[in-house]
């Protein structure tokens, strides 16, 4: 299974579609804690001085040819030296032909030994993304996240106040779902997080007074994605009498989700408001902003510049 601490090596087989050309006891449930993956080239040349044994160990054309120059009693001290260290797992791209020496150095150190038919550069990308995804901090927020334009707009507020209802309508508007009720939160690099729903809920939506419908089989898969990185969040809560909210956007507010800061907005729920359509101007506005336009600096501007002028005019007169 897939954790905030650890990835079993056997959902890494299964993602990947790997073959197992030798599986020591129990490997499906090794525990993989790092998303570094590591070419062994150096250590096949006999340099140990520092090696991360928790990594798993990619072997590619380049270290197979080097291999290939070598006679087998030096091979199966090659391999001797790398299996007889704690590897989670070795794994040659590229389905080579596997050495002899390899498999045995595997049986004999009874150590995981994988094969893909991937290029290395590819599965090395493909891993390293999966598990720096998979090791991640996260955390799990209650609220519905939805692709609208592109950006990934994360809907809070207490229950009841509309947002999985807001979330369908958003997909009969031709945007997409990732998560309802429950979003699981990543944070993949030092500024983004990234939002994917449990594998439990995922595709389904809870309407109060319908019940559960499943999105995806109801709208098509074009209404869905599995993942989506959070670029907006907008609070929605009932309207409050009194409240002052912003009617100008010149105020910037931030939200810290695992010590990343998202713009936020808070929209008011009242009877007769369309939430869709603000919504979706909330991420087109949304996205202006991060290329650079403001309208609501530039109607400021506007503002003080026709103010300005008056003042001006107003002193000529004088």
């Amino acid at each position: 299974m897939y954790g905030g601490h650890f990835v079993e090596l056997g959902a890494i087989i299964r993602e990947f579609n790997l073959e197992v050309l030798h599986g020591c006891k129990d490997y499906e449930k090794i525990h993989i804690l790092k998303a570094s993956i590591n070419r062994p080239g150096l250590q096949l040349v006999g340099f140990y001085d520092y090696f991360d044994t928790t990594r798993i160990q990619l072997l590619g054309m380049v270290e197979w040819t080097y291999l290939t120059k070598l006679s087998p009693e030096e091979r199966q001290q090659r391999f001797d030296d790398l299996f007889s260290r704690p590897l989670p797992a070795v794994i040659i791209a590229r389905n080579l032909e596997v050495f002899p020496e390899c498999l045995a150095a595997a049986k004999k150190y009874d150590r995981t030994l994988l094969r893909t038919s991937q290029d290395t550069a590819a599965i090395q990308n493909l891993l390293i993304t999966s598990l720096n995804r998979s090791l991640s901090p996260q955390i799990t927020r209650h609220g519905d996240l939805v692709e609208i334009y592109g950006e990934g707009v994360l809907l809070l507020g207490e229950g009841g106040v509309g947002k999985s209802e807001t979330a369908v309508e958003l997909i009969k508007r031709g945007h997409r779902l990732i998560a309802d009720d429950a979003v699981e939160i990543h944070r993949v690099g030092p500024n983004s997080l990234i939002g994917m729903a449990p594998e439990l809920i995922r595709y389904y939506v809870e309407l109060r007074g319908i019940g559960v419908i499943d999105v995806r089989r109801l709208f098509g898969m074009a209404a869905v994605k599995d993942s989506q990185e959070i670029n907006l969040i907008i609070n929605l809560e009932q309207w409050k009498e009194g409240m002052l909210y912003d009617r100008l956007g010149l105020e910037n507010m931030y939200t810290s989700i695992l010590d990343v800061e998202l713009p936020t907005l808070t929209i008011p729920v009242n009877p007769g408001r369309n939430l869709a359509i603000i919504i979706e101007v909330a991420a087109m506005n949304n996205r202006h902003k991060k290329m650079g336009y403001n309208a609501a600096q530039e109607f400021t501007d506007q503002i003080n510049q026709h103010f300005d002028q008056q003042i001006a005019d107003h002193q000529t007169e004088l």
